[in-house]
């Protein structure tokens, strides 16, 4: 079988290394899915990773003079350029590891490391719900909120590579505290992480809401999907937290709106899927809070690429990079 321009995409996380031979099209010819074992330390890892990018070339038959890139993602923070892991807390032992460098070797391939926000974002871009677009944004809502800019049709880094950081953005000045250690953030306001924050505190008050029936009065087993669920069965207490944390994330995206003018705002990660409990408040609060010519010109989607978004995310990385002069 003859394929056009393959790439490998890599996408390592702290319990799994989920790798795909990728064609053009995004279609993913041949998958491996692996345990990340980070406890074996780094050697091991990359160990893991080099024979699953060997695998997935043995399924399909073709060798490394066949492979045009491959696209790592890895956990943050990264120095993109120098194509260094810098210290991710979900890889302990990991500091400063040159893993652009040591795959590049390992494979005999050119290689390209990316953050998962922004390697998501390329592959929403190149293969998702982004196609056709020059502008867009991708947020990912879940534990925390990221996201990634694709600008004039080009991923965007900013100064030191760390642009997107959209969950950082203060939309309330003296907020609840954040993880980052500012008050008031995006995330702290509007993540799962949030919402289930929320759901906990009025439940510890007495509040009388099915949250807590659900929970079998544990408030530990209080989720933001669990908050989701009882919103769904009619449940007011719900139906608040979920208002109000989608109506900061709205005016999170108002803002971005206003900065960027975006075509598109595709929005992924698991809290997506409580649809329009989500997505109805997001467009009313952009409608109501950006300029209304800007507002006019954006529309907001789910993300399309799903569970494979690492693995595409990492072949558009590669692929972008394989089209660029540079190579």
């Amino acid at each position: 079988m003859v394929f056009d321009q393959l790439v490998v995409g890599i996408d390592l996380g702290g319990t799994k290394i989920s790798t795909g031979l990728v064609d053009s099209a995004g279609v993913i010819i041949a998958h491996d899915y692996r345990e990340t074992r980070a406890t074996e330390g780094q050697e091991a890892v990359i160990e893991r990773m080099l024979d699953a990018a060997r695998l997935v070339m043995a399924q399909a038959g073709v060798n490394q003079a066949q492979v045009a890139a491959v696209g790592v993602v890895a956990p943050g923070p990264l120095d993109i350029e120098a194509g260094v892991v810098v210290a991710p807390p979900n890889l302990p032992g990991w500091g400063h590891v040159p893993l652009k460098q040591l795959i590049e070797e390992g494979l005999g391939i050119r290689t390209f490391l990316e953050n998962d926000a922004n390697a998501a974002a390329l592959g929403e871009f190149r293969f998702g719900a982004g196609r056709g677009t020059e502008h867009m944004i991708y947020v990912t809502v879940s534990t925390g909120i990221g996201g990634g800019l694709i600008l004039d049709g080009e991923l965007y880094h900013g100064a030191n590579g760390m642009a997107g950081e959209i969950g950082h953005t203060i939309v309330m000045p003296n907020g609840p505290l954040c993880g980052c250690g500012n008050r008031g953030c995006l995330e702290a306001l509007a993540s799962g992480t949030a919402i289930t924050r929320q759901a906990r505190e009025r439940v510890a008050r007495g509040v009388l809401t099915l949250i807590a029936d659900l929970a079998g009065n544990d408030p530990e087993r209080i989720t933001a999907k669990l908050v989701a669920e009882a919103a769904t069965r009619g449940d007011v207490e719900a139906q608040e937290i979920l208002a109000e944390a989608m109506n900061y994330l709205g005016i999170g995206m108002a803002n971005l709106v206003n900065l960027f003018n975006p075509q598109l705002i595709v929005i992924g990660g698991g809290l997506m899927n409580i649809g329009e409990l989500l997505f109805g408040p997001v467009r009313r609060a952009i409608a109501r809070h950006a300029l209304p010519t800007l507002a006019q010109a954006v529309r907001v989607v789910p993300a399309e690429l799903g569970a494979d978004v690492g693995v595409l995310g990492a072949a558009a990385v590669a692929q972008s990079a394989a089209s660029n002069s540079r190579l």
